[in-house]
């Protein structure tokens, strides 16, 4: 008798394109027909379905509207008892009712997953959340993709069964192409001869986008030879409304703020940029840093999470110390200024980036790293 194919529900806060989101589409296009998904986004939001080949089986449901005490809890739980899934996958503090209702239910093939924290957590973690991981998860593995991350899940939260498995990228879906990039930057009206800082991300506080809106336009004009500096976020999310104000007070020198919003053809937005920013106050090891890396583009960004580690030495000039206020802005904005002064500096952080990630931060090595996770979960 044949085998069933494995059935496993994952349970965002949302199912938008980001990093947790993105590296989970990537596993569903590798594994193909072998395994069966169904999504559950807590905000209803499921864009990142668009990322997934024909081939995956995978559907969407939605949660029961529920009332009254513990209602993410019970419509957690009556959604584990309509999908009876093989294998629970839950994603970061959000799907903590997940794991409370997985437990409540004696469900013990459970995978969770830690990416980082949000704009609450950044600079101090609370120690309810410490104590609630400490005592719920203690059971279950969990799979982290920085090695700060991994500090915190065994020293803080005393975790046993911690995994550290560093994200991959298919480097060839983002090499440089001029073309693309071109077309891109015509598509926003960027003049040609205009330089591009550029990043890439959920628009969510902790990532900071207002700064990096102000960094910019504290960019010195002076050694760039009269060429406009244009500012562009790609992605969608709450703070637009935040980024929008900044950008009507401060705008790069001679330039603009763009919010195209979200795309799909992240390589021609790589090839756009000439240095790629990240300025948040909280990050372990961005997918974002890893594409723009295999694009072959230098980085700017705070020093923050697993940022400067996942870098090659050659490629961390760009790295600022992360402080408040002005001072971080400004430090932000005379390392971009250099970068962007320097052709010769940009292509070498470039190239020894590029060249690290093909060597370090392989995707088929993270895919079999993730599914021997999930065949352990699987067997008990």
């Amino acid at each position: 008798m044949a085998q069933s194919v494995p059935h496993l529900l994952h349970v965002f806060t949302t199912f938008c394109a980001a990093g947790s989101q993105v590296r989970t589409t990537q596993l569903m296009n590798r594994f193909g027909a072998r395994y069966r998904h169904t999504v559950i986004a807590r905000d209803g939001r499921t864009e990142a379905t668009a990322l997934l080949a024909e081939d995956v089986p995978c559907e969407v449901m939605e949660l029961p509207r529920l009332e009254g005490p513990l209602a993410g809890v019970r419509a957690m739980r009556e959604a584990l008892e309509a999908a009876r899934p093989d294998l629970l996958m839950t994603y970061n503090w959000g799907t903590m009712d997940a794991v409370l209702a997985a437990r409540s239910v004696r469900l013990a093939r459970h995978v969770h997953h830690e990416d980082g924290f949000n704009a609450d957590e950044a600079a101090r973690l609370k120690g309810r959340r410490n104590f609630t991981r400490r005592v719920t998860l203690r059971r279950t593995d969990v799979i982290v993709p920085s090695r700060t991350l991994e500090r915190i899940a065994r020293r803080r939260w005393r975790l046993p069964r911690v995994h550290f498995i560093a994200n991959g990228v298919a480097i060839e879906r983002f090499g440089y192409d001029q073309a693309r990039g071109a077309a891109f930057r015509a598509e926003l009206g960027i003049p040609a001869e205009a330089l591009v800082v550029g990043s890439v991300g959920h628009l969510r506080g902790v990532k900071c986008f207002p700064r990096l809106v102000r960094a910019a336009a504290a960019i010195d004009p002076a050694g760039l030879g009269g060429r406009p500096v244009h500012l562009v976020i790609v992605g969608e999310g709450e703070e637009r409304g935040a980024i929008e104000a900044a950008a009507a007070r401060s705008r790069p020198p001679g330039g603009a703020v763009h919010l195209p919003g979200h795309k799909q053809d992240l390589a021609g937005a790589y090839s756009a940029f000439d240095v790629f920013t990240l300025t948040s106050d909280s990050e372990q090891q961005p997918v974002s840093l890893l594409e723009a890396m295999a694009a072959g583009r230098p980085v700017v960004a705070t020093d923050v999470g697993d940022i400067a580690a996942t870098l090659p030495a050659a490629g961390r000039d760009g790295i600022v110390p992360l402080g408040t206020g002005a001072a971080v802005e400004e430090a932000l904005g005379r390392a971009l200024t250099r970068l962007l002064a320097d052709p010769d500096l940009r292509a070498r952080m470039g190239a020894a980036g590029r060249a690290h990630v093909a060597q370090e931060y392989d995707p088929d090595r993270m895919a079999v790293a993730h599914e021997a996770i999930w065949r352990g979960a699987l067997a008990r």
